[in-house]
């Protein structure tokens, strides 16, 4: 078990868990993204991908398994616990995920979901080789063959890569890497590990003055800019990250201001792109939490950085809900991977927020 106290309350948790019990057995509406070789290939989703078929797409279904993997970890004796494991083990069986691994490893199918929806799996495999539970050593097995081909689709692909995705949509670069060296750090593999540290250096150790005023795009739940010094906190010493920030976001303030990032505002939570604004605010809150992490202990940037992370936490939490299905696919899991500090090496069930 995770500890955990009051503020993650089971409550929430419950609702969450709720949410995400439906969208992994849901399996329309659908976005599949699926490359056709024939009149054979048109079928559903739950034939093309049997494991991760619900959830709206793909990488939508993997990390809602991951959600309900994470809150079990952080409430196992919660009243929905008993249905989220039927719910996972319907879903997570040797027939299944022999049907994922034929999908992802069929002809023209090398970019399916790289980079987000790959490192997500990861992130789940990381949750699960961590979870002491049979449950879970059990799905961890059956998922250990898609888990390889993901580690290997990253080890092939990354160095062959001449530059950085930018988005801040599911291509992004910044935010995956990240993903993945914290499963290299679960899974000890060291071979990945060094391949994505060799890369983010190479894409950005000379990186300066991020352009924080062109963000967001309207249809961000991922900042560029942000994502990019997570990911650079991972890789280079406190010490040597805080002078490397320095130039690449010289407007963090120094006199605890939060003004420097205004939050996303959505306009129509009913339009799936328009909400994605949703999850940049609560990706912002992690991400911004992370590199006030990471700097020396009285960095003059911590109190802004912090400050500007409870302005957008308070801002997307009350949204969590499962009013529209263009929100409530997705949006749990990013409040749990912030609620929980999935991100930081400091991680736990303790809670940053008052949600209950």
């Amino acid at each position: 078990m995770i500890s955990t106290d009051s503020l993650l309350t089971e409550e929430f948790a419950g609702r969450v868990a709720a949410l995400a019990m439906d969208g992994i057995r849901r399996e329309y509406p659908n976005k599949i993204a699926h490359v056709l070789a024939g009149d054979g290939d048109a079928r559903p989703p739950r034939e093309l991908t049997p494991v991760f078929y619900g959830c709206f797409d793909w990488h939508s279904a993997v990390h809602a398994h991951w959600c309900l993997v994470r809150l079990m970890r952080c409430f196992p004796n919660a009243a929905w616990v008993r249905d989220a494991r039927i719910a996972m083990r319907g879903n997570i069986t040797r027939d299944n995920a022999a049907g994922e691994l034929r999908y992802l490893a069929g002809p023209d199918r090398e970019g399916f979901e790289r980079p987000y929806g790959l490192a997500w799996l990861l992130q789940l495999c990381a949750e699960l080789r961590e979870w002491d539970d049979a449950d879970g050593r059990a799905w961890l097995a059956i998922l250990g063959p898609l888990e390889q081909l993901a580690a290997e689709r990253f080890r092939s692909w990354l160095p062959k890569l001449t530059h950085p995705i930018r988005s801040g949509e599911h291509s992004q670069t910044a935010f995956a890497m990240g993903v993945v060296l914290d499963w290299c750090e679960t899974s000890s593999d060291a071979r990945l590990r060094d391949v994505v540290r060799e890369t983010a250096l190479r894409f950005h150790s000379g990186d300066v003055d991020a352009p924080l005023h062109f963000e967001p795009s309207g249809h961000d739940f991922l900042s560029p800019s942000l994502a990019e010094a997570d990911l650079m906190r991972r890789v280079l010493p406190g010490a040597e990250f805080a002078r490397w920030l320095d130039g690449f976001l010289p407007a963090i303030p120094r006199d605890g201001g939060s003004g420097w990032l205004p939050v996303g505002v959505v306009t129509d939570p009913a339009d799936g792109k328009l909400a994605h604004l949703h999850g940049l605010n609560l990706s912002r809150t992690w991400m911004l939490e992370g590199i006030a992490a990471a700097v020396p202990s009285g960095d003059a940037r911590v109190p802004a950085l912090r400050g500007t992370a409870a302005v957008h936490r308070d801002a997307a939490l009350p949204v969590v809900s499962g009013e529209h299905y263009a929100i409530s696919h997705w949006l749990g899991s990013f409040a749990v991977y912030l609620l929980t500090q999935r991100g930081t090496a400091d991680e736990s069930c303790d809670a940053t927020a008052r949600v209950g």
